[in-house]
């Protein structure tokens, strides 16, 4: 989608870049790759060579050392592997001449209705630093339907053994009372087992954790719930992730259905969580559904969801344009990052 809307062709391999034949520059912007610290990747950190890619930032900034350099990663980076990753990123960038500041940031602090906190990297060369910047406070209110499609391709709407096996959890979700708790994840291929304690041990303890907090809701709704599972059992056990529900909404609502909220497929199960915000966009195929209206967000609600304008160009193939998207920045959060630093520091440009 670059050289189809700036007409540029990105080089394919950072690594293979010479800095010492680069001209000079003023701001380095970088989103090293955040699949290696994720909670949706496998967080391998810098045993994954992704991780190693902000390496590449710190050897062309030792070379050009620019005025300002603007870095971006998941939240998540401050905490993996215990603290070491940020700590060696926060080494590497002081060694290199630069005073950095972090700052958490989320679309939806800014009137756009995604949940997608980030930490921005602000780095202002030590010659030029002069005190920390604040971001500005949104006001505003969200206009959530202005980021909707009026008219949706009916290749969009949810089919098949899909929306089935989501029309089936819903018909155990309108089984609960009013102000239910039911997380964690329920585990239904699990529900009528007796293991032994043996057995149990032999389990990571998450499961553990969920075998045994499943087990008075289960008790509680027993005959719905053995009725629901003989009654769906092949749809459910068609998937292991058909199987398992993950609520994320809180407490049952009054009418509640799986269909109020925003539904996510992920190695977890079916994630329901609540529609005030977008699920955060990700590169792989977890493509949020828009449960009131049963379908997937389209690739341009996703375009608007990162702030991109109307008139950018995406790719003809949806695939594409969703991991593409998937990995992108908020252009928005982006530009209120690097406008609220350059100001601050106006007499540096």
């Amino acid at each position: 989608m670059y050289k189809l809307n700036y007409g540029i062709e990105p080089s394919p391999n950072v690594k293979a870049l010479n800095p010492e034949s680069m001209p000079d520059f003023d701001i380095l912007c970088g989103g090293f790759p955040c699949q290696a610290f994720s909670q949706g990747g496998h967080k391998k950190c810098f045993e994954d060579e992704r991780g190693l890619l902000f390496d590449e930032i710190i050897r062309i900034a030792k070379v050009k050392q620019p005025k300002f350099m603007f870095l971006e990663n998941v939240k998540h980076i401050l905490r993996v592997d215990g603290g070491k990753v940020i700590d060696y990123i926060q080494r590497k960038i002081k060694e290199t001449g630069y005073t950095l500041q972090l700052l958490e940031i989320s679309p939806h602090h800014y009137g756009i209705p995604q949940q997608r906190e980030r930490i921005y990297f602000v780095c202002v060369r030590n010659d030029l630093y002069t005190s920390p910047i604040t971001l500005p406070v949104f006001h505003g209110k969200i206009d959530f339907d202005a980021f909707l499609d009026k008219t949706v391709d009916p290749k969009y709407l949810l089919q098949g053994d899909l929306l089935h096996v989501l029309e089936a959890w819903d018909e155990m979700v309108k089984v609960f009372e009013k102000d239910e708790k039911i997380s964690p994840t329920i585990m239904m291929h699990d529900a009528f087992k007796e293991y032994s304690d043996e057995t149990m041990k032999s389990f990571p303890k998450w499961k553990q954790e969920y075998v045994t907090k499943n087990k008075p809701l289960l008790e509680k709704y027993e005959p719905q719930f053995r009725a629901f599972y003989e009654k769906h059992k092949t749809l459910l056990q068609k998937k292991e992730t058909y199987g398992k529900l993950e609520w994320q909404t809180g407490k049952i609502g009054s009418n509640e259905s799986i269909f109020n909220h925003f539904i996510q497929l992920r190695q977890s199960g079916i994630r329901v969580k609540k529609s005030k915000y977008f699920p955060t966009l990700v590169a792989i195929s977890q493509i949020p559904i828009y449960g009131k209206e049963k379908r997937y967000i389209t690739p341009r609600e996703c375009a608007r969801l990162q702030s991109f304008p109307e008139s950018f160009q995406l790719s003809p193939i949806d695939k594409k344009s969703y991991k593409q998207l998937g990995n992108s920045v908020n252009v928005d959060n982006v530009y209120t990052v690097i406008h609220t630093t350059l100001t601050h520091n106006s007499s540096c440009i």
